[in-house]
């Protein structure tokens, strides 16, 4: 079972079709006990960091996500959800994210000709080898709506998307998987990264 994190923030229902149109069954949750028996978790988001970050805390559920990760459950952060995957966030002042990949969120700085928030599709640049890539090549385009990115990541780092610079894409330590372009929206790619998730086993 692959449950989808409902912690009152993100696209959820629109991730869940799309793991249907890849042959799996996911449940909307964000019921403790239904997400300890899940086989894989997946942590969506949109809108600001700081108010998902509140509630996820508030909720319980960071805590949640943190037990399960530590006992080698994969975990795929979409959007929003990856940048919580990580140390803090300076959306509107310095908030705290899980602590599950080194490295920080800031806002996307480059020149005044490239609009933000960054929005379209751009091109995956490989880094490194991951199982999110078993179906999919470099130059492959997926579809992004983000001002945040995140930096300082270099040991995670997967995949980068060119624009103006390289903004951090895709992202993996261990178990723990983050996209920030939304695969749910990103066509036939999105779907085979989301497929390729879902077999992720004891291969990590």
């Amino acid at each position: 079972m692959i449950a989808i994190i409902d912690y009152g923030v993100g696209n959820l229902f629109s991730l869940q079709s799309s793991f249907k149109a890849v042959g799996y069954q996911t449940v909307v949750t964000g019921d403790k006990e239904i997400i300890a028996k899940a086989d894989k978790l997946i942590l969506p988001g949109v809108g600001a960091f700081p108010d998902a970050s509140e509630k996820l805390f508030s909720s319980g559920l960071a805590d949640v996500v943190k037990e399960q990760v530590a006992l080698g459950k994969p975990l795929l952060g979409v959007c929003l959800g990856m940048q919580l995957l990580f140390s803090e966030s300076h959306e509107y002042g310095v908030s705290p994210g899980l602590g599950l990949i080194d490295g920080k969120v800031v806002f996307i700085d480059i020149p005044k000709e490239y609009k933000i928030p960054h929005i379209g599709w751009n091109a995956l640049q490989f880094k490194k080898q991951s199982p999110l890539l078993k179906y999919v090549k470099e130059g492959d385009c997926v579809y992004f709506v983000h001002s945040y990115h995140a930096v300082d990541c270099e040991n995670s780092l997967v995949a980068t998307a060119e624009y103006s610079k390289d903004l951090t894409a895709i992202v993996q330590k261990g178990n723990v998987f983050g996209c920030q372009f939304h695969p749910e929206k990103s066509g036939q790619v999105g779907l085979n990264i989301l497929k390729a998730f879902c077999e992720i086993g004891g291969e990590l």
